[in-house]
């Protein structure tokens, strides 16, 4: 009797079309390298393994993956390219326009993908109709964490308005705590800076403004006022943020150095790996204003050479949007499920916050793409957003001089 191995059965279970011989290798790509995301991809690198799978782990540091790219540009023109790559929004649509990914839809099909994906994010996972990447999560990005301890003692509220966190942050400094946890990096700058926008733009605003590149919207009074409020944040970090990563800057708000922080829920990973508990050591809202602004988390695939890699590609993508693999990377990474079939039962009430928003956002229509995280833009046109941003919270240059700037750097991405 011919035996069959544990590879040909997953191989058989996929719908493989390549060898059952093949052992599933893959090679993958990312920069999930903090606390809570070292501890997040772990999980997925036992799993494969658990399927009879050999991974390669490939981390590059930098929390905004820019030297993740790098280091994936310089594979692919020299026709190395990685198995799996840690790869969102349109940057996954440009890397197809090469011709450089690989097609999943055997995978997705067999797996019934599009029944359990909402619709706005499956979208970013197609390239002309077939499927080229695996959603990981669904990361909100406009949010504030503080210490709860911090906050209780300086008889501060979570705020509501960019107005009371102004004036807490004031209450704050002259207690001698630093109000806002920041580290001086572009794209952390542009995560503040989207979530000002959203809360004082609207909805709709910041869809005219960092979606469509509307130039009435690039150039309001109302973007004047965005950067006010970046300047008077501006007043709020410390001297020392210059350079500082966003986990450092996350581990100030847990020690009590400092108050708030305005950051993903890639935060609470970290909280939750230093065992801190929300409602009690930490607290979580959403930054002043409605909407929600999301970051998907993917892995696109690659074309590779050799039967064992394409089988790792497609033991990954079924894993990747698994039920199993969905909860248990997301209870560590701080997000929500991609999938809409996952209890949150196990999930923290951030978590359950989070979804709750997303439903109530997808149905009013103000469930939106971040721009600093690369979901909405081009890489020249966020790119150019982010440098004007970042031009301005480091100089004293006046909002006025910044919006000009802003559309001028826009006009000439495109």
């Amino acid at each position: 009797m011919r035996r069959i191995t544990l590879t040909a059965l997953v191989a058989v279970t996929l719908g493989n079309p390549v060898s059952v011989l093949a052992e599933p290798q893959a090679e993958v790509l990312h920069w999930w390298t903090s606390g809570g995301e070292a501890k997040s991809v772990a999980v997925l690198q036992q799993e494969f393994a658990a399927n009879g799978g050999t991974w390669t782990d490939m981390p590059v540091a930098g929390g905004g993956g820019d030297a993740a790219m790098t280091a994936l540009r310089a594979r692919v023109l020299s026709g190395n390219a990685p198995t799996a790559v840690q790869l969102k929004g349109p940057a996954i649509q440009e890397w197809y326009e090469e011709g450089a990914l690989a097609d999943i839809s055997a995978v997705a099909e067999a797996e019934g993908w599009v029944d359990v994906l909402p619709a706005s994010i499956a979208g970013h996972m197609r390239c002309e109709g077939t499927w080229c990447a695996a959603p990981v999560n669904v990361h909100r990005v406009d949010w504030i964490w503080a210490n709860a301890g911090v906050l209780e003692a300086n008889g501060v509220s979570m705020p509501s308005t960019w107005e009371e966190f102004n004036a807490a942050a004031e209450k704050l400094q002259a207690a001698g705590i630093i109000p806002l946890a920041h580290g001086g990096q572009a794209w952390q700058d542009a995560t503040v800076f989207e979530a000002v926008a959203l809360g004082i733009l609207g909805a709709d605003g910041f869809r005219k403004a960092f979606v469509e590149l509307d130039e009435n919207a690039l150039t309001s009074d109302a973007m004047v006022a965005v950067f006010d409020q970046m300047r008077i944040l501006r007043g709020h970090v410390d001297r020392n943020f210059s350079g500082r990563d966003w986990n450092l800057a996350t581990a100030m708000v847990m020690n009590g150095e400092a108050a708030f922080q305005i950051m993903g829920d890639w935060a609470k990973g970290e909280f939750l790996a230093a065992g801190k508990v929300p409602g009690e050591d930490f607290l979580c809202a959403s930054t002043p204003g409605d909407g929600f602004l999301y970051n998907v988390d993917s892995f696109a695939m690659f074309n590779v050479d050799g039967d064992d890699k394409r089988a790792g590609q497609e033991l990954l993508a079924k894993l990747i949007v698994g039920k199993n693999f969905q909860k248990v990377f997301n209870l560590n990474k701080g997000s929500i499920p991609a999938r809409t079939d996952v209890s949150l039962d196990e999930f923290d009430s951030c978590a359950h916050l989070s979804a709750e928003d997303m439903a109530a956002s997808s149905e009013g229509g103000s469930l939106l793409p971040s721009y600093a995280h690369g979901m909405a833009l081009r890489g020249a046109q966020a790119g150019a957003i982010t440098d004007v941003v970042t031009a301005h919270f480091n100089s004293d240059m006046s909002s006025a001089d910044a919006v000009e700037m802003l559309a001028n750097a826009v006009a000439n991405s495109m």
